[in-house]
């Protein structure tokens, strides 16, 4: 658990998925642990690999995996913060109820990233305040339209109106100018390793786009 909120964000759905069994084990569950520690092992070198910079890119991701629990049918919610060139900030969360569309995920999953990206946001303005320079704005990008238009819609939007209320802080977020929303291809959301286990290419293509590389001695 302390390598996944630390320092390998490559690991942090594989790890929330096998805890969420933790109170009744099974065979499959410890064979998924010991893929994780065989993983570890072969990419024990690898870490985050920041960027100098001469200005604060700062970014967020936010992705959801629509029903992707067999069982229950709930979905994940999955976010990346980008600094520098990589992360210092990532979570990936199965959400509490059940989603009746993709959008309805995203959206959930949206709001989750928004409130961590808030706290990231208002600790990094207060670096640069003190240092007599303009802080960076607070950029989420997500890769569903339909999330983003739920976003603005100052009325019920047909895909919304069911949704819970304390998730519709987003709208006055945007609407304030606090966040803001840009669309991404699915190709380079960068929170996509956050919600779903991903087959090998994409994973080590992901994992690189990250920043996660090997570490010289």
């Amino acid at each position: 658990m302390h390598l996944t909120t630390a320092t390998r964000p490559d690991i942090a759905f594989a790890v929330g998925y096998v805890s969420r069994f933790m109170e009744n084990p099974q065979e499959e569950h410890w064979v998924a642990v010991k893929r994780i520690f065989r993983y570890l092992q072969g990419t024990k070198t690898h870490g985050i690999c920041y960027k100098p910079s001469a200005r604060i890119d700062f970014r967020g991701y936010s992705d959801a995996d629509w029903a992707g629990d067999l069982t229950d049918r709930k979905s994940t919610s999955g976010y990346t913060f980008m600094l520098l060139g990589a992360p210092v900030s990532w979570g990936s969360k199965k959400q509490p109820s059940v989603s009746l569309s993709t959008s309805e995920a995203e959206y959930i999953a949206l709001s989750l990233a928004i409130q961590e990206g808030k706290w990231i946001h208002r600790l990094l303005c207060e670096i640069v305040m003190a240092a007599n320079e303009e802080g960076p704005e607070l950029m989420i990008y997500e890769d569903n339209q339909s999330c983003i238009k739920m976003t603005k819609n100052p009325v019920n939007h047909g895909r919304a109106k069911h949704i819970d209320i304390k998730y519709h802080h987003i709208r006055d977020e945007v609407k304030r100018g606090q966040v803001k929303l840009k669309y991404c291809e699915t190709a380079v959301m960068l929170a996509d390793i956050m919600t779903k286990a991903l087959h090998g290419p994409r994973h080590k293509e992901m994992t690189a786009t990250l920043g996660i590389r090997e570490h010289s001695d």
